[in-house]
């Protein structure tokens, strides 16, 4: 990982309640991959405080682009400061059908870069917007994803049938209560499943990242067996069968 400058180019509102961002960055960068961060501070001067963990929705070349919310306020010439490449990518089976992408009370931005490779080699994709994240308008998202909303309560139209036919499903939740959220999710998926195999539900983690290298023990989750597992070096997304929720 290392510090790089970046060039913000091109602003655009892609719904009413976000906006994407496209900067120009280094080449060290070429080889994110979906899943994968970078840690960002705008402006070229030093500040004492924590980066914005940014997952990347598009990489073409050296042009990377975000997903932020709309009331945060970016122009074109901005410098950004970018620490990366940070965490793994997605660990998703070689052999797959269909996939279930899950937003809770939250936007989907993490997510967002697996469509294009994943609707590429013919899986099926449905992206999943529960509770709050149903104001996510996806008009912008490619029309050969199925889009599902449901309620606070994990109620939506054919829930079974959802997550019968997931071959994997990824999470995403409100970074501020993460391990309980992702123990409701649990608990949902126990319930429409005999069981939840191995490689099969990933919770996808976003705390705030210190160091980014496992250096300062702030992302530490515990697994089974008492074992620790650094989010910045070994996530951000983990299967949930091999956490303590």
């Amino acid at each position: 990982m290392k510090e790089t400058l970046a060039l913000i180019e091109r602003v655009r509102r892609v719904n009413p309640t976000h906006q994407q961002i496209t900067l120009t960055v280094d080449q060290s960068l070429s080889g994110l991959k979906a899943g994968q961060m970078v840690l960002a501070r705008v402006g070229d001067s030093w500040n004492p405080y924590l980066r914005e963990t940014w997952f990347p929705v598009a990489l073409q070349k050296n042009a990377l682009t975000v997903e932020c919310p709309a009331e945060t306020f970016y122009t074109p010439g901005q410098v950004v400061s970018l620490l990366g490449i940070v965490g793994k990518p997605f660990r998703f089976r070689r052999t797959l059908r269909s996939v279930l992408l899950m937003v809770v009370e939250t936007d989907p931005a993490p997510l967002l870069m697996t469509i294009p490779a994943l609707l590429a080699n013919k899986v099926s994709v449905t992206l999943l917007l529960i509770g709050s994240a149903k104001g996510y308008e996806t008009e912008h998202v490619a029309p050969e994803v199925e889009i599902l909303k449901g309620d606070a309560d994990f109620n939506w139209a054919n829930r079974v049938t959802t997550v019968g036919w997931a071959d994997q499903v990824f999470v995403v939740v409100p970074p501020a209560d993460e391990m309980a959220t992702f123990a409701r999710v649990w608990a949902l998926f126990k319930e429409l499943r005999a069981d939840i195999p191995p490689n099969y539900l990933f919770g996808v983690f976003r705390p705030p990242l210190p160091c980014g290298v496992g250096a300062c023990g702030a992302c530490i989750l515990r697994g089974h067996r008492d074992t620790l597992l650094t989010l910045c070096t070994e996530g951000p997304a983990f299967d949930l069968t091999e956490l303590r929720l």
